[in-house]
This record gives structure tokens, C-alpha cells and sequence, in this order.
């Protein structure tokens, strides 16, 4: 069943492979999702750009990649092998539409979906559950086609109804960063009076995790750019920290509660200095460098915690679908792009130098 008439063919951009820019294909012939049972198709108001649109296109999550994100983020890696290029592990199939950013309202519904649902205004969970496991999910716009175009279609499950008078572009820069946010705030119990060290704090997940702390009542310690600073204090660090200065003379030994890191790298070592005993050390993303050296000690005998975040139950999303309907967030748009300019906004997104995220509309 539809609300309105809707085409054969969409615009849409088309991943053709693991590699650069040159990867990412305008094409204008692609055919709009046909609906199964239980789905529901979204007419695309606007997608929001993430790392991990970048790491997949290059292939950085092989194992045979062992530089930062950006050294390959223009061009790709030639060490790639298409078998373990994935997030996953698993070869992912060639076109691809990625986007995980999706804002929109659904036009049309699949068998055993509700007519009521059409027209509805909603985001889609970018962490999606499937399989039989607890652990089994897929990534939006990875796994399977996401929001690079005019159409889309998810479960209905996945299509969370939100009543918010932000705009579809505002509300493309929550579903994935500040999700993965919330869940490194949930996964590492973040609370009231807890100090809290963001690194990236100016990149999407980072200025997400700081507004997330804040409204637990953490104290934030935020790093990132110098030219940054004065931004991310804005939006509400209490401590703001240039990522060249020497943390552990800034911040003090054993004097923060837990970290949330997005970066990894050299800084890997501080950061643990910087826990306190029994802290908690949580962990969603790795453009500085995946292979670091740490010393084992400082983890047993401190009692430190260490927390991967990547997998997310869905009471992470419903929690951001209730901040944003009662307006406890900030939506940090740094600029909006037409779906053609795709290629100049990864360029842009690669340069770092925006506070936020960067939104595509179609």
C-alpha cells in the first residue's frame, strides 16, 4: 500500500567496489526497492555522512590494514582483499548504497504492516538486530542498501516514528553517531558526577558523547583540535583539552572516571594512565591507528574495564528517539550537501575541519 505515486527508477549513489572516491557512482537508473513482508519503504529526506561510509568504501577494516583512516581515505589501500574489507568479516556485495544517516517519511508499506504508518516521519536504527543471537546484527547502508538515494526500505521494526519540528537534515545527524554515543553511555554506565574524557570530541559520535555525558550530570573532559575548542565548549565541556598537549599533565593520573575513545592511536597508553582504579574504558572507533601497544598490568591491576561498543539493544535507540522528541539535544549540523556532491563531501568529512556532521539530501 502507498500514500503517493512512486517512480521506477530513483537517483542514487552506487558503490561499485573497495577503493577511492572514484568508487562512488551518480546513477539516476537504479531501481526503487520492491517491499517484502514486514518492510517499509522511506522516501529519503536527507542522510547524514560517518566513518564508517568511509572505512567500508576503503576496505580499513581488513586485517591487512594497518594505517589511520585518513592516509587511505581519498584513494583507498592497496593491501585490500575484498574477503575481510568488511566490519563484519563478511564480503559485502558489489553495488552497494551505503548510508546509515536515514531521516524520512515512509510512503509505502510491505504485507502485515500497518496502513496507519504511512505518511509517518521517522529515523532508522542504523545498528540492526538480526539472526537468532543476541550479538547478530548488521549496519544500515553495509550489510544492505542504505540512504545514498531518493528511496530506501528497512524492517518496519527499524523505522523508529519520531515527532520532532527538526528539520529532515537536523534529524539526519542523530541516528548513527549519537546512537553510537548513547551506547558507549550505556555500555559503560556513565553517571552523575563521574568525570568523563571524550577524545574526537568535535567529530559527530564525539560532540554526541558530550552532550550525552552532560545530560547524565558527568563532568566532561573533551580533546580535539585546537581550532575546535572553543566550539566544543559550547556545547558543553566543562574541560576542553588540545589532543597535541600531554594528557597525563593536563588531566592528572588516575583522576578520570571513564573514557570514551573514538580514536585510538598513540594516545592509547594515557588514557589508561588517566583512569582511575576499577574505571571504565570504552571504545567505538580507531582512525588514529587500530594497532597500539598497551601494558597488560595497567589493566589487571588497576581493575580497569574495557568495553567494545559496537552492537547496540534497542533500548539505545529508543533512549535517543526520547531525547530528541522532548528537545534535550543540540543537532550539529556543519553543512548540507546535494547526494551528487557526494565525493566533495567525504573530502570534506576526511579534512576535519568541522565541528558536527555533514549531511547529504537527495
Amino acid at each position: 500500500m502507498t500514500m503517493e505515486q512512486i517512480p521506477e527508477t530513483m537517483c542514487g549513489i552506487q558503490l561499485t567496489g573497495h577503493g577511492g572516491l572514484d568508487k562512488l557512482e551518480l546513477r539516476r537508473d537504479i531501481p526503487v526497492p520492491t517491499l517484502a513482508a514486514g518492510e517499509v519503504l522511506i522516501k529519503v529526506g536527507a542522510c547524514g555522512i560517518n566513518n564508517t561510509d568511509i572505512n567500508t568504501r576503503i576496505g580499513w577494516y581488513s586485517k591487512d590494514v594497518v594505517e589511520e583512516t585518513s592516509s587511505g581515505g581519498a584513494g583507498g589501500f592497496d593491501e585490500v582483499k575484498g574477503e575481510n574489507a568488511s566490519w563484519s568479516g563478511v564480503p559485502l556485495k558489489f553495488p552497494l548504497i551505503q548510508g546509515a544517516d536515514v531521516a524520512g517519511r515512509i510512503v509505502a508499506v510491505g504485507k502485515g504492516v500497518a496502513a496507519s504508518r504511512l505518511g509517518e516521519r521517522v529515523m532508522i536504527r542504523p545498528m540492526q538486530n538480526r539472526g537468532d543471537g543476541d550479538w547478530d546484527c548488521i549496519t544500515f547502508g553495509s550489510e544492505c542498501n542504505g540512504g545514498f538515494a531518493q528511496y530506501t526500505k528497512t524492517l518496519a521494526a527499524e523505522a523508529y516514528k519520531v515527532d520532532s519540528t527538526l528539520t529532515d537534515r537536523e534529524l539526519a545527524s542523530f541516528p548513527c553517531a549519537y546512537s553510537t554515543a548513547e551506547n558507549m553511555m550505556v555500555r559503560s554506565d556513565v553517571r552523575r558526577g563521574d568525570r568523563v574524557l571524550i577524545t574526537g570530541a568535535s567529530g559527530g559520535v564525539g560532540s554526541a558523547a558530550v552532550q550525552l555525558a552532560k545530560l547524565r550530570g558527568a563532568q566532561v573532559v573533551a580533546v580535539c583540535g585546537r581550532d575546535k575548542m572553543s566550539q566544543v565548549k559550547e556545547i558543553g565541556a566543562d574541560e576542553v583539552i588540545a589532543r597535541d598537549e600531554t594528557l597525563l599533565d593536563v588531566v592528572g593520573s588516575q583522576s578520570v572516571d571513564v573514557v570514551i575513545d573514538l580514536v585510538a592511536g598513540p594516545v592509547v597508553p594515557s588514557l589508561m594512565d588517566v583512569l582511575k582504579r576499577g574505571g571504565r574504558y570504552a571504545i567505538a572507533g580507531a582512525i588514529a591507528g587500530p594497532l597500539v601497544e598497551i601494558d597488560f598490568r595497567e589493566i589487571y591491576l588497576k581493575d580497569l574495564t574495557f568495553l567494545g561498543c559496537t552492537h547496540q539493544s534497542p533500548r539505545v535507540f529508543e533512549n535517543l528517539v526520547g531525547y530528541i522528541e522532548a528537545g534535550r539535544l543540540s543537532p550539529l549540523v556543519a553543512r548540507a550537501y546535494p547526494l551528487a556532491e557526494i565525493q566533495q563531501a567525504q573530502e570534506d568529512f576526511l579534512s576535519k575541519k568541522f565541528v558536527g556532521k555533514l549531511v547529504l539530501f537527495p
